[in-house]
């Protein structure tokens, strides 16, 4: 049985283009909570830093969340915020207890 995954990314935008990484970011939220295993999908952004931005989501399943990372939403980010993301890290983690 697989078990549950949480995801944990950091997306620092270009200064000069923090206003549009953070409405594509925005867009991804209600179409990616309706994707297959997804159990939360919830944006924040730093409050000294406003250029990094953190998704923290949990999905069901690692392959759930990779079928996620493969759909037309998650392709319309990319294209629409390509040259304006300084920064990207992507953790997956399990919860301990």
């Amino acid at each position: 049985m697989s078990q549950p995954l949480t995801i944990v990314a950091n997306i620092h935008a270009h200064p000069d283009k923090i206003e549009l990484v953070k409405a594509e970011l925005v867009k991804l939220i209600a179409v990616s909570l309706k994707d297959p295993g997804c159990i939360n999908y919830d944006l924040h952004q730093d409050n000294e830093n406003p250029n990094h931005f953190m998704f923290y989501e949990n999905w069901e399943s690692r392959e759930l969340w990779q079928a996620h990372m493969d759909t037309p939403h998650l392709a319309a980010y990319v294209k629409a915020t390509e040259g304006a993301v300084a920064e990207f890290t992507l953790n997956e983690m399990s919860r301990i207890n």
